[in-house]
């Protein structure tokens, strides 16, 4: 029911209610009571309605807002309401991009990967005109993923759109869909809202574009950075969409990064695919890999700077992967339902792959998580988590602690233990678990959250 279809229902019945009201005998009264049941659940409805509508910000989110992102030269952002799913709110995005800017991009490994995915990845194994333009368009509210030919047809007729509109190749169009998966997108409402997008396109635009990309997420997610290179300064900024099926297998999420150095396409490409694994591959909120998971990363070359090689190589991938763990990290913290920010460190591992096995096996359970939702020091579910991961693990040489708190060593219970100081840690919202095999030299962070009923309700409630 629409938001104020209610109160129109609401108003007819309380005047067929009076109506009736005025009205005598038994039929009159018992029609009078079937109308004010109708009225109370016109009003339940209103009610629920409302408390879907009312999202609380996630505890976790940055305290200053959404951070002051610097224009990119060469890149124009917009975003409008095209009522994909989603009223009242700009759900779709489209960004214009400067002749000459090269594109990068890695991807889901689902096999139930959505058409957007399989087009972006297809364009970007094409030789392309290095004078021509490019686009991105993005749509929250439909993932357009399991739908098929008509799924694959939409992709079509939103990039012909923006093709034609912007007057670029369609095979520089690339398209990202997010949300309910296996209901067909409606792409006439995309390629309706293009002349206004276009008409819309600024150079200012990129936190409306972080808006419009959300779907559970609570707070739009943005990162910056600015290098000195050779004859001038290289500015990059990136924006990410993420709230729910998140666990690594690039991307977890909808990540796009611009900047305005002067990089070739391969170098570009190598430099995200080495910063993939420690950030964007190290969050987990729930387990899951969703169908759609994008990082799409845009060079546009207008920066008076040299183009980038040498020291300044170093210094824009050093800044590109601060950029790239902190949209990571923003999307841990706005995890659906968290209230808890997560750090799984796993060290003296025979091998990171080990490594690994048990941070994963740590950051996804269950039982770690909702202990950690109710602030429960209980370390004998971190003790299952590092027996179930399929690791190398000694029982004796194993070490846990919360923080600088030593939990588990030697065997059993910390000498040291205490729980009033353990139960303490697990009040703060930033929280480190820290297991150390005491078997070699592997070792691998991941950062989750914790697992409360609010995940249940935004979860069981999603498509309602």
């Amino acid at each position: 029911m629409g938001k104020t279809d209610w109160k129109a229902k609401a108003k007819a019945l309380k005047k067929k209610l009076k109506a009736v009201s005025k009205g005598a005998g038994a039929t009159a009264a018992a029609a009078a009571v079937d109308m004010a049941a109708a009225v109370d659940v016109a009003v339940a409805a209103a009610a629920k309605a409302k408390a879907k509508a009312a999202k609380p910000v996630s505890p976790l989110a940055p305290k200053d807002g959404f951070p002051v992102l610097p224009r990119i030269a060469g890149a124009a952002f917009a975003a409008v309401e095209a009522g994909v799913r989603y009223k009242n709110r700009r759900d779709v995005m489209l960004v214009h991009l400067a002749p000459g800017t090269t594109i990068a991009g890695v991807f889901t490994t689902s096999s139930t990967r959505s058409g957007c995915v399989r087009d972006c990845q297809a364009k970007l194994a094409m030789r392309v005109d290095a004078t021509a333009g490019a686009a991105i368009i993005v749509n929250s509210g439909n993932s357009n993923a399991f739908t098929g030919a008509v799924g694959d047809a939409a992709v079509t007729a939103v990039c012909d759109g923006v093709a034609t509109a912007l007057q670029i190749p369609v095979t520089r169009v690339f398209s990202s869909s997010t949300g309910v998966i296996g209901e067909p997108l409606p792409h006439e409402r995309i390629t309706a809202a293009v002349p206004a997008l276009v008409a819309g396109l600024a150079e200012d635009g990129i936190q409306m574009a972080a808006e419009a990309i959300m779907t559970t997420d609570t707070f739009p997610k943005g990162a910056a950075a600015t290098v000195q290179g050779d004859g001038g300064l290289i500015h990059i900024a990136g924006i990410a969409k993420g709230s729910g099926m998140i666990a690594p297998d690039m991307a977890t999420m909808l990540v796009y990064i611009f900047t305005d150095a002067s990089i070739p396409a391969p170098a570009l490409q190598r430099m995200i695919a080495r910063n993939t694994g420690d950030t964007f591959n190290a969050i987990t909120v729930d387990s899951d890999t969703s169908t759609s998971d994008t990082l799409i990363a845009c060079a546009t070359g207008q920066s008076p700077a040299a183009p980038v090689k040498g020291t300044v190589a170093k210094a824009f991938e050093q800044a590109l992967h601060g950029i790239m763990r902190s949209l990571a990290h923003q999307v841990v913290r706005d995890g659906e339902g968290a209230t808890k920010f997560v750090e799984v460190r796993v060290t003296g591992a025979t091998s990171d792959e080990d490594a690994h096995k048990v941070a994963a096996a740590i950051a996804n359970s269950p039982l770690v998580k909702t202990a950690i939702a109710g602030e429960d020091p209980n370390w004998g579910r971190i003790v299952m988590a590092v027996g179930k991961s399929g690791a190398m693990a000694d029982r004796d040489k194993l070490t846990i602690k919360l923080g600088d708190l030593v939990l588990a060593e030697g065997g059993w219970r910390s000498p040291s233990y205490d729980e009033a100081k353990a139960a303490a840690y697990m009040k703060g919202e930033d929280l480190v678990i820290h297991v150390d095999l005491g078997l070699g030299r592997g070792r691998r962070t991941l950062w989750t959250c914790d697992l409360t009923s609010r995940y249940i309700a935004i979860n069981a409630d999603y498509r309602s």
